[in-house]
Formats: structure tokens, sequence, C-alpha cells
């Protein structure tokens, strides 16, 4: 009988680890299904209403090159529904994610249970935005030089076979001028791009203005009601700590699916909020690890130092940055609490980000009027620790291998980027009065580092023939 018993204790036991394996696999999967599902439909959503651009192309660029959604390419399935503005994405029948288009709060992935027009009133408040652009004057442009057309050439090339490079815009400002500019077929200087990492830089900027108001120190402590217990550990993690990506927070970035981030940004209906939870790994201060979930929680910090709602970021974003800087197809998503997800989704089109680049070039001001505090611009280009990153910037600046690299290359050693997945980039070369913007759907190894390295280096090498 003890015989017959231990074996059916072995049994049930096994049968249990059985069972949680199988739930275990389960849930995996269908995380990770249900973010590829959400990938597509908020890529196609903004690529259709606001880029407008077509979206078989926009699939193939963007979405297929990836190994993962190209596993899953057999049997996924999207609607674009033009007439409500959304976008419906399944995967064998199920899985389904829905993104929606919301005007001025831009692209949003509908949660379970969620309606368009509950998440746009949680977020927006039920006072419509009076949203009032400044004019500006085109950007100058030189009669085309047969060095810079070479360089575009050379830029826009493609390989043989893949990976292929996917460039669709370029845009060379030099002493305020554009001295160099193309898009490839389907894209326009009218095309709003999203910035994905890009972004983050914004995010800086939003940031520094309100430090050159006196609303926040990057030396204080992350306004953070849920950190605010000073027994919390969280408790001393800085503005400056997130902005550098040294907060310490376990929240990691590796676009696999199942990473905290992938499930904040395709799953959590309040990204902020989902990112705050994160448990501290490190000393804050003392690791540099790279996460858009720092960003978020930097993004909610901006929402609620201008006044609390998505109304209020926009009317500030505007006001403050937007309009003084002529950036007039500016604009951002918010998820479903009015939080801007100032991590990636930031859209403008090249000129305008050329124009943004601008605002760094110059030392924080646009047309005489300083829109960042003094410093704030060496303070976003200085290195942070070990690394060749800065406050929402990647530098050049210091002796990192990658800068190292860059330099050699042919990059300026005071040059210093914005930089966003699949080769969206805007370098800011001080010495040379010289920003460079280059966007596109690169999804080889580097995304096309190379390609935009060798293209500043050609630019350089004209200037300093001239």
């Amino acid at each position: 009988m003890a015989m017959r018993g231990r074996a059916r204790a072995v049994a049930l036991a096994a049968g249990a680890a059985v069972l949680s394996i199988g739930l275990w696999f389960s849930t995996r999967v269908n995380t990770e299904i249900r973010v590829a599902t959400g990938v597509v439909s908020h890529t196609l959503c903004s690529g259709v209403f606001i880029s407008h651009l077509d979206p078989e192309q926009l699939y193939a660029d963007a979405i297929l090159p990836n190994p993962g959604q190209a596993k899953l390419a057999k049997w996924l399935r999207y609607t674009i529904d033009s007439k409500n503005q959304q976008v419906t994405v399944t995967w064998a029948g199920h899985f389904e994610s829905r993104a929606v288009y919301r005007d001025d709060l831009g692209c949003m992935i509908l949660q379970s249970g969620e309606s368009n027009v509950a998440s746009r009133e949680a977020a927006l408040g039920k006072a419509e935005v009076a949203t009032e652009y400044s004019s500006t004057s085109s950007l100058p442009t030189a009669p085309p030089s047969r060095e810079i057309e070479a360089a575009l050439n050379r830029a826009f090339a493609e390989p043989g076979r893949p990976p292929y490079r996917r460039v669709k815009a370029i845009v060379i400002l030099h002493n305020g001028e554009v001295i160099g500019e193309r898009y490839a077929p389907g894209y326009s200087a009218e095309t709003s791009l999203m910035g994905y990492s890009v972004s983050k830089s914004v995010t800086n900027a939003l940031l520094g203005i309100l430090v050159r108001q006196g609303k926040l120190s990057v030396a204080q402590a992350a306004p953070i009601a849920a950190w605010s217990n000073p027994a919390d550990p969280r408790y001393a993690i800085t503005i400056d700590e997130l902005l550098r990506m040294t907060s310490g927070l376990s929240i990691a970035e590796s676009d696999s699916g199942l990473d905290p981030v992938s499930r904040m940004l395709f799953l959590e209906r309040d990204m902020a909020g989902f990112a705050e939870r994160s448990r501290l790994l490190a000393a804050p201060g003392s690791k540099w690890e790279y996460t858009s979930g720092n960003t978020l929680i930097l993004s909610r910090i901006i929402r609620d130092s201008v006044g609390g709602n998505a109304r209020d970021v926009i009317n500030f974003g505007q006001r403050e940055l937007f309009g003084p800087l002529g950036m007039i197809s500016a604009r951002m998503d918010f998820d479903a609490t009015g939080t801007p997800v100032g991590s990636i989704y930031m859209y403008a089109t090249a000129r305008d980000w050329a124009r943004f680049g601008a605002l760094y070039l110059n030392d924080g001001m646009a047309a005489r009027r300083r829109i960042l505090p003094a410093g704030w611009v060496d303070y976003s280009a200085t290195p942070t620790l070990n690394t060749d990153y800065g406050a929402g910037f990647w530098t050049n600046r210091g002796s990192h291998g990658d800068a190292e690299d860059r330099i050699e290359g042919g990059m300026p050693s005071d040059s210093f980027y914005a930089s966003g997945n699949f080769g969206q980039r805007i370098l800011i070369v001080p010495s040379e009065n010289l920003v460079i913007v280059q966007l596109g759907q690169s999804h080889g190894p580097g995304q096309d580092i190379q390609g935009f390295v060798r293209l500043a280096a050609d630019v350089s090498a004209f200037l300093r023939k001239q």
C-alpha cells in the first residue's frame, strides 16, 4: 500500500508539473502573439492615418523583415476601417488587437472592454483641444551640389540582397539652409514619420523647458507618488537618472514580445503606471540599462507638471516647443490615461525633425528665444558612466569604443544624435553648424548605422572643401 501511495504521489506531482509547464507555455505564447498583433495594429494605424502611407508597402517594409513577425505572417490578417479610423489584426482568427486613431491623441491600442469614446474622454477631458500652430517661413534651400547629390545616391543605394537599407527620407541642414534632401517613392516632404526612440530626445526637450521654467530640476527625486515613502528604495531615483537610463529599475527592453517594455507598450492602458511598479535591481546611478520604461515615467512627470491631462500636454508642447520651432507637423500619441508615449510615438516630417535638431545645434535657442536652459545641450551630450549615451541622445563625446568607431568612420568628435529603431536618426554637429536627418525602415545589423556614418563623413568632407 505504501509503495502504491508513493507511486500515486509521484504521478500526481508529475502531472501537476506537466500542467504547470503547459500553463506557463500557454501564457508565454499568448503574450508573444498578443504583443505581435499589437505591433502590427499600431504600426499600420499610425502609418495609414498619420503618415498616409500605403499599408501593404508599410507592412512589407516595417513588419515582415522582423523574423518573429515573418513566422506569424501566414496566419496573420489585418483589416483597415477607414470610416472608423481603426485597424484590427488577428492571428489564426484569435489574439485580436485593435488600434484606433483619435485625431489629436494619435493612435492607441484598445485593451479588452475599452471603447474608443471612453478612452478619448479619459485621456483628454471633455473639452476639445484648441491647438494653434504658429506660422513659419519655409526653410531656405540651396541649389544642389554634385557632391551632395552623390552622397544622397550612396545613402539611398540598396545592396543586391537582404538586409535592405530602406532609407525613406534625408534632409541635410547647414547654416540653417537645406543643402540636400531626398525621399523614397511614396514619401515626400509632407510625410510625417514616426520617430521611434528619437522621441526620447523630444522628451528631453520638454523636460528641459520645465527645468528652464523652474518647475523641475534634474537633480531632484522623481515626483512619483508610488515612490514617495523614504523607506521605498525607489524614493532616491532622480530625473537625471531616468533621463540617463541609470534608474536601476527592473524593466528590461529586448523587443522579444515577453520583455516588460513590450508588455508596457502593447498590453497596458497605463504605461507609466506599469513602469512605476518596477522593482529596483541596482542602486540608482550605478548601472546603465537602456529602457523605454524610464522615458514613460518621465512622460507622466511632464503630463502632471503641465496640468495633468493630454490637452495640457498638447498645448504646452505647441506653445513652448513645436510652435516656436515651426514644427507644424509635430504630434504625439497618448495612452488611455492621457500620458504621452514619449519613448517612441512622436511624429514629424523630415524637415520638422531637422528643425528640432537645429534647436540643439543652436544651444537651445530659436529665433533669439531661449527654449532650453543655458548649458542643457552640453548636459544632454555628456556621456553617462562608461557609455556613449548622454541624456536622451547618443554621443561621440567621450572614449567609448562605439563612439571612437563612428569618429574613425568620419563623424565629427563633437557630434551627438537622436536615434530610433529601424534607422531614425538626427545628427547634430555644432562645429560644422550641421544637422543631418535620416529616416527609414532599416532592419539589418546596426539598422544602417554604417550608412549613416558614411553620409555624415561625405557631407563633412564636402563642407571642409568649401
